[in-house]
């Protein structure tokens, strides 16, 4: 793939790993990324306090090389509350407070499982054995839940979601709500595994059709059917 030398500059400033740069390079250059880009700016501009830290906002990528996706586990934004966000979907830092939907992804693990609900919420080792952690806006500004919906990231995730579905086989996608199912549009039946169910936050999830779904168990026995190490989701404390 050629790129100029404007385009080779833009790529250098980015913080991804050369793997999914690659990949994703068309995306980080189009005008929708230069738009989000520039948003972004302004935003840090006015002092607005933006999450995760810009040192984490592509944390997903770099715990989960693209070479190394077994599974999606596909969210909506970042936490907006103060040290909530960590790059990573649904996970919080050890030290915060699990949130609710968290707590209920946890619960149903629990249910699914047989293992005992974690004291914390950091999904970190998820990530690293091949879990990508992956919300549709990576960034969101304190307080302010959606705020930075339709500003580009969708676009970037959009190509994310393609690029796993064309260059990785037999892989899992966990699409929880219909902000997430809406994204797999993307995603070819017949090469990989799609899971949908209830958005895991209170409103949703006591609907029904979250809990009981059992998305983990389901995970690993088609992992294990195509060959694959299947993930442990016992978090370590």
């Amino acid at each position: 793939m050629y790129f100029s030398e404007q385009q080779q500059a833009i790529l250098q400033k980015v913080q991804l790993p050369d793997d999914w740069k690659m990949a994703l390079a068309p995306a980080l250059l189009s005008d929708e990324m230069n738009a989000l880009r520039g948003f972004l700016q302004e935003q840090y501009a006015q002092g607005k306090v933006i999450f995760p830290p810009k040192s984490q906002i592509f944390q997903a990528f770099y715990l989960t090389p693209l070479s190394q996706v077994k599974v999606v586990i596909l969210g909506q934004d970042p936490y907006h509350g103060a040290g909530q966000a960590m790059g990573l979907s649904f996970s919080v830092p050890k030290i915060i407070p699990k949130p609710p939907s968290l707590q209920n992804i946890l619960k149903e693990l629990a249910g699914d499982l047989g293992i005992a609900v974690s004291e914390h919420g950091d999904l970190s080792s998820w990530a690293r054995q091949g879990v990508l952690l992956l919300n549709a806006t990576l960034t969101v500004e304190m307080g302010q839940a959606g705020s930075h919906q339709r500003q580009g990231w969708e676009v970037f995730t959009d190509r994310v979601i393609q690029v796993l579905n064309e260059q990785t086989s037999q892989t899992v996608f966990i699409l929880w709500g219909s902000y997430a199912k809406h994204k797999g549009r993307f995603i070819d039946t017949s090469k990989h595994l799609v899971l949908t169910a209830n958005h895991p936050s209170p409103l949703s999830a006591n609907r029904g059709g979250f809990f009981g779904s059992r998305p983990f168990s389901k995970t690993n026995q088609y992992l294990m059917s195509c060959g694959k190490t299947p993930i442990d989701w016992q978090l370590p404390q």
